[in-house]
C-alpha cells in the first residue's frame, strides 16, 4: 500500500513539473486552451491600447492648432485691431476698419480661409498713446491670433514693441513711420509705402521739376510729425539743401497761428503740412485767410476725403501723396472688387482712400493665412506673407508686393495727387501743380 502511494505521489509530481515546464506545458490540452484565451485577451488589449493611442494622436493633431495657437479654432480665426474709432481723428480709424471688415465679409461668404471664418475684434484707442495700454489689454483678453489695421504713429510706437515681444503678427498699419521699417521687425508686416517714400516723391517733384528751393514744414509735436519731418529733411539733404523753416504745433489741436507765422516769415515756395484732417484743414483755412498761399503738400495719413470735406475750397490745389490708387479707378481689378464689396456689405459707407487701404491690408493678411495652410500658426502666417514676392494684387503694375524673409515692406510706390474740383486727381507731371 505504501509503495503504491509513493508511486502515485511521484506521478503527481512529474505531472506538475510537466505543466510548469516551458518546454512541456503545451502537452496539457487544458493549458493550451487557457493560453490561447489569454493570448487573445492580450492581443485584444494591445489592439485597444494602440487604437486609443492612435485616436488620441489624431485628435491631438486635429486640435493642435487650436490648443497651441490662441485665436484659432476649427471654424474661426480671431483678428484684433486698435484704431481711432472715436475722437477727432475717428474718420481714419473707422474707415480703416470698414475696409478690413468689408474684405473679411467677402471672404467669409465664400467659405472663409481653409474652412475658417475671419472675425475682427476692433477696439478704440482714439489715436491717443495714453489709451494704447487699455486697448491692448482688451485684445489680449480676446486671445486673438493676429493683429491688424492699427492707425497712427504715436500709438504704433506703443503697440509694435508689444507685438514683437509676444511674437504676435501685426499686419497692416495706417502709418508710414520709418521706425516700422528699420530695423526690420520679425512680427510686423507693413503694406503701404513709407513716409520717406512719400516725402522723397514730394521733394523730387518740387526740386527737379518745379525748381522750388525754399521748402518749409509745419508738423505736430509727436512721433508722426517727427517721422514726416525726418523724411523731408532726408530728401532735401540728398540735394544738398535743408528746410528754410520748420515749426511744430500741439498735436490734435487747431492752435496753429504761431507755426504759420514762423514758417511764413521764411517766404517758402512750398510747405509740407503734417497732420490728420482735423488739424491740416484749419491750417489751410487760416493761412489762406491771411493771404498766404504757397504750394501746400501733405502725406496720405491726412485722410484725403475727410480733408477735402473739412477744408472745402481751401483744399483746392493741395498736393497729397497716396499709397493706394484713387478709389474711383475701377479699371483696376481690386478697386472694382472693393467698390462692389463695399456696396454689398457696407451700403451706407462712401468709398475713400482710407477704407480702400484697409481693404488691401485685409487682402494681404488673408492671403498670408491661406498660404500658412490648415495647420495655422503665427510663424506660418509670417512665412506665408514672406513668400508673396512680386505678387500682383490688382492695383496696377507698379503696386506689386515685395515681401521676403529680409523685407516686411509690401509696397514702395507712391501716387501723387492734386485736389481739383473737390477730388484728388493723380498726376505724373509735377508742372501741373504750379498752375493754380
Amino acid at each position: 500500500m505504501n509503495s503504491w502511494r509513493i508511486r502515485v505521489s511521484a506521478a503527481k509530481l512529474r505531472f506538475e513539473a510537466q505543466v510548469r515546464s516551458p518546454k512541456l506545458r503545451l502537452r496539457d490540452p487544458c493549458r493550451i486552451i487557457l493560453m490561447k484565451r489569454r493570448g487573445q485577451m492580450n492581443t485584444l488589449r494591445r489592439f485597444f491600447q494602440r487604437l486609443c493611442l492612435f485616436l488620441f494622436c489624431l485628435g491631438a493633431g486635429l486640435s493642435k492648432t487650436s490648443a497651441q495657437t490662441p485665436g484659432v479654432t476649427e471654424h474661426d480665426i480671431a483678428i484684433g485691431s486698435c484704431a481711432a474709432l472715436d475722437g477727432p481723428s475717428n474718420f481714419l480709424g473707422r474707415e480703416t476698419v470698414v475696409g478690413a471688415e468689408t474684405y473679411f465679409d467677402l471672404v467669409n461668404e465664400e467659405g472663409g480661409v481653409n474652412g475658417r471664418k475671419l472675425h475682427l475684434y476692433s477696439f478704440d484707442d482714439s489715436y491717443d498713446p495714453a489709451k494704447a495700454q487699455g486697448c491692448w489689454d482688451k485684445l489680449m483678453a480676446q486671445k486673438v491670433f493676429a493683429l491688424g489695421f492699427f492707425v497712427g504713429t504715436p500709438t504704433a510706437a506703443k503697440y509694435v514693441p508689444w507685438a514683437d515681444s509676444k511674437e504676435i503678427p501685426l499686419v497692416g498699419l495706417f502709418t508710414g513711420a520709418q521706425t516700422l521699417y528699420v530695423p526690420p521687425r520679425r512680427w510686423v508686416i507693413n503694406v503701404r509705402a513709407s513716409y520717406f517714400d512719400e516725402t522723397r516723391e514730394q521733394v523730387e517733384g518740387l526740386w527737379n521739376t518745379l525748381h522750388y528751393r525754399k521748402i518749409g514744414v509745419i508738423y505736430p509735436d509727436d512721433a508722426f510729425g517727427s517721422a514726416v519731418l525726418q523724411g523731408v529733411e532726408g530728401a532735401l539733404k540728398t540735394n544738398g539743401a535743408q528746410a528754410v523753416a520748420t515749426a511744430s504745433y500741439a498735436r490734435q489741436t487747431s492752435q496753429v497761428g504761431d507755426a504759420i507765422d514762423k514758417v511764413r516769415a521764411a517766404s517758402p515756395d512750398a510747405v509740407v503740412v503734417v497732420g490728420p484732417s482735423n488739424t491740416v484743414a484749419p491750417i489751410l483755412k487760416e493761412a489762406h485767410a491771411r493771404g498766404w498761399k504757397p504750394l501746400f503738400l501733405t502725406v496720405s495719413f491726412v485722410g484725403t476725403d475727410d480733408l477735402i470735406q473739412a477744408a472745402g475750397a481751401d483744399a483746392e490745389g493741395m498736393v497729397i501723396t497716396q499709397v493706394v490708387p484713387p478709389y474711383y479707378l475701377t479699371d483696376l481689378k481690386t478697386v472694382a472688387l472693393y467698390r462692389r464689396a463695399l456696396e454689398k456689405y457696407m451700403p451706407n459707407a462712401r468709398p475713400n482712400f482710407v477704407s480702400l487701404e484697409g481693404f488691401v491690408d485685409a487682402m494681404v493678411l488673408t492671403e498670408g493665412l491661406r498660404k500658412a495652410g490648415k495647420e495655422l500658426t503665427r510663424e506660418g502666417l509670417i512665412q506665408g506673407i514672406e513668400s508673396m514676392h512680386g505678387t500682383d494684387v490688382g492695383l496696377g503694375p507698379e503696386l506689386k508686393l515685395g515681401y521676403s524673409a529680409k523685407s516686411h515692406k509690401g509696397f514702395d510706390h507712391v501716387i501723387p495727387t492734386v485736389v481739383r474740383g473737390g477730388r484728388a486727381v493723380p498726376f505724373t507731371d509735377w508742372s501741373i501743380v504750379a498752375q493754380r
